[in-house]
């Protein structure tokens, strides 16, 4: 009995035909698989997870750093660079500074700084009309703090029976004794009996160095009123005067052409940096009453300094 094929041979002579071809020797050469295909790639947002997740660590700690980094570059790019000032942009701010703002003037400050150490000296006594218990009216300067002040001897008179009064920069007011007199210089030490608390002495200059020309200021109470400031020059050194009042010869003088006047006796002459130079002690004058005419003379201050017994020159 014949058996019925379950596959038809044709197909099989076709499939058998498809794996292999006869060689040129008549014998059939099996043929080479296909290789098989890649596998699909994964989206892209899915990559990136799998990146991220594989670097977290890493990422947490970079991540802060790049945000800091572009941070300050921008912090940077906001602020705006350093500007060089040239020579003509200082010049400007000068100018402009000088337009706009009133300076004070160098005897101004040479006033300020000599103000605190000038005092008033007066001789008490009866005496009729406007000053009536005022016999006279000097200036002073305060060389030590303690209350050592130079002033000159006609201020405060010969008679050690005289009572006198110190005026203070602050109003302050004390009562005074004399401690030295020098009459062949017309100086005189005397002592306050108290004292401000912040009572600052004047500085002393050398007159080594001073030229004719130089600019000076002479401080004091003409006639009773100031304090008072006036500016000169320095308009002879060396010079010699003789007093009116009593043909006293005074020798080594600073003649000054800043206005003094009675009451100006023992005031400071000082230099623009407030710096004293001499003891304003006369003025040249032809008329009676002894006005200003554009002469003063002043007492050097190393002659004053060792009438006091502490020159520190």
């Amino acid at each position: 009995m014949k058996r019925t094929p379950i596959y038809s041979r044709s197909a099989r002579k076709q499939r058998s035909g498809a794996a292999s071809h006869p060689s040129p020797g008549g014998q059939a050469q099996p043929q080479e698989a296909a290789p098989a295909p890649p596998p699909p790639r994964p989206p892209r947002f899915v990559r990136t997870r799998a990146f991220i997740a594989r670097r977290e660590r890493m990422l947490l700690m970079v991540v802060p750093v790049l945000m800091c980094v572009l941070m300050f570059l921008a912090y940077l790019s906001l602020v705006p660079g350093e500007r060089r000032f040239t020579q003509h942009d200082i010049d400007a701010a000068v100018l402009h500074t000088l337009e706009n703002n009133v300076l004070p003037s160098q005897e101004s400050k040479a006033y300020a700084r000599i103000r605190p150490s000038v005092v008033r000296v007066v001789q008490e006594g009866e005496q009729s009309g406007p000053h009536k218990g005022m016999r006279g009216v000097g200036t002073g300067v305060v060389i030590i703090d303690k209350g050592v002040i130079l002033t000159n001897l006609h201020v405060v008179g010969t008679d050690d029976k005289i009572r006198l009064k110190v005026h203070f920069a602050n109003g302050h007011v004390a009562d005074a004794i004399v401690l030295r007199r020098q009459p062949e210089n017309d100086l005189a030490v005397i002592q306050a009996l108290s004292v401000p608390d912040d009572l600052v002495p004047a500085t002393l200059r050398s007159t080594q160095g001073l030229a004719v020309g130089d600019k000076v200021v002479a401080v004091g109470f003409p006639f009773n009123i100031g304090p008072s400031a006036s500016s000169g020059i320095i308009s002879g050194l060396k010079r010699t005067y003789m007093s009116p009042r009593d043909n006293e010869v005074l020798r080594n003088l600073i003649q000054f052409d800043a206005a003094a006047n009675p009451g100006n006796s023992g005031g400071p002459l000082i230099t623009m940096s407030g710096e004293v130079v001499g003891i304003v002690t006369a003025i040249l004058s032809p008329h009676e009453q002894g006005s200003f005419v554009g002469i003063g003379f002043a007492v050097p201050i190393e002659i004053a300094a060792a009438a006091a017994g502490d020159s520190p020159f």
